[in-house]
């Protein structure tokens, strides 16, 4: 069988293959990027349709393109981005197939490189990069089994209010989308109970500046761990409506009952933590701590910057969060759906070799792995806080580039030919 050849194979046709993608070229490394479906197919598909970014325009995006049509200060769509990651791949000429679907990557053995099985065919690199992101299998907690009158599904699976039974709905997790989606269905005028975990609660914006500037001019967004205990608090924001504060207290107010996390089901009833109003709390402190931050900023710098005092204005716990709902009979509430804002997991069960850990999680340090010429990019805290935005995974993108190009040239290096001692032998007597 033909087999295709190519120096680095990119996995992933997403935010950041394109960005590898862009690095690569401007290095002169032949590569080829693979798509098992269109470019940005998970902001076409695999997301709600009322779904914008969580950050501004001028902020969610790469450097030297603006997003078409969308104001620096607004928030753009979910086929606004997915349109703009297309236009970047077009502007530099990416080498992007699409329609092919990777089923095994092994090492080549007795010689470098990897042998890489595809929908349409083999292909041999030297180099290869897992960029299909950390969205890839959603996950739903053992929790409740499947039971008639229980629709469950996963955010992911998520589109609009029209697409549920009627009733009342249940949304576990309360990060970024599941309080966008609980917000939703409300104002759709479903009854909505909504499970509070620990989470993030920046301001949309503080004396006039997005939270996005202020974790960058604060350094937040180049955070190189996750400090201890925290590796599963989600972050509560949204862009959606033009974009605004996420305040849990309001939401009670408006009509959607807060509960504590999820804990387990028996007997038509589920049950409930009871840490909403610790959660709550959790949350106020980190969004003060930021206000904080940001003023002493602005004092430091001396910033023509309007003061905000109503922003620290904080109301009084609602009934829902002083005397929380323990447990929750499924049938007596009217629940009839289900939906699961609990996350995502990475499958690389395609990647056969040798650089996971027991718990099948990549082994790398900033994208590079434990395997010799396998490389990981637009993972969460690759190398920092934003890694996994999209302005975040260029700069990781640009550091894996730069590595592979040097690898490149360590690889073709040849020592010169030995050159023949000058002869010693003396003429005979």
């Amino acid at each position: 069988m033909v087999m295709e050849k190519t120096d680095t194979l990119v996995i992933g046709a997403g935010q950041a293959g394109i960005a590898l993608s862009e690095h690569l070229s401007q290095l002169d490394v032949p590569h080829l990027v693979l798509e098992r479906q269109r470019i940005a197919e998970r902001w076409r598909s695999e997301r709600w349709d009322s779904l914008v970014c969580n950050g501004p325009a001028w902020h969610d995006r790469f450097p030297g393109l603006a997003i078409a049509d969308v104001a620096a200060d607004a928030f753009a769509a979910k086929e606004q981005v997915a349109d703009y990651l297309e236009a970047y791949a077009r502007h530099f000429k990416a080498p992007i197939r699409t329609g092919v679907e990777v089923t095994r990557v092994t090492r080549n053995s007795g010689r470098p490189g990897f042998t890489v099985e595809t929908s349409a065919g083999l292909i041999e690199a030297q180099r290869v990069v897992a960029a299909t992101g950390p969205f890839q299998r959603p996950l739903i907690p053992a929790i409740l089994p499947e039971q008639p009158g229980i629709t469950q599904l996963h955010s992911a699976a998520y589109r609009n209010p029209q697409q549920l039974p009627a009733g009342a709905v249940l949304v576990v997790g309360a990060g970024s989308s599941g309080v966008q989606i609980a917000d939703e269905l409300h104002r759709a005028c479903k009854k909505v109970y909504l499970s509070v975990g620990p989470h993030d609660r920046p301001p949309r914006s503080y004396r006039q500046r997005d939270f996005c500037w202020w974790l960058g001019v604060l350094g937040q967004w180049d955070a190189q761990k996750v400090q201890p205990g925290r590796e599963h608090v989600t972050i509560a924001v949204s862009g959606a409506r033009g974009g605004h504060t996420v305040d849990f207290r309001r939401l009670a107010e408006q009509g959607i009952t807060l509960l504590g996390m999820t804990r387990d089901y028996a007997q038509g009833v589920m049950r409930f933590q009871p840490d909403l109003a610790a959660n709550i709390a959790a949350g106020d402190a980190n969004y003060l701590a930021l206000l904080d931050a940001a003023d002493a900023y602005i004092e430091r710098n001396g910033l023509d910057l309007p003061p905000e005092p109503q922003a620290r204005l904080i109301g009084p716990d609602p009934a829902c969060v002083s005397h929380p709902v323990l447990e929750l009979d499924l049938a007596a509430a009217g629940i009839t759906t289900v939906i699961w804002a609990t996350g995502f997991a990475v499958d690389y069960s395609w990647l056969q070799v040798d650089t996971f850990d027991d718990k099948g999680k990549p082994v790398h340090q900033r994208g590079i792995s434990a395997e010799p010429g396998v490389y990981f990019l637009g993972l969460p805290w690759l190398s920092r806080r934003g890694s996994s935005f999209i302005w975040g995974v260029w700069h990781d993108a640009k550091f894996i580039a730069d590595h592979i190009s040097t690898q490149r040239k360590y690889q073709a290096y040849h020592a010169p030919e030995p050159v023949a001692p000058a002869s010693t032998a003396t003429a005979p007597a």
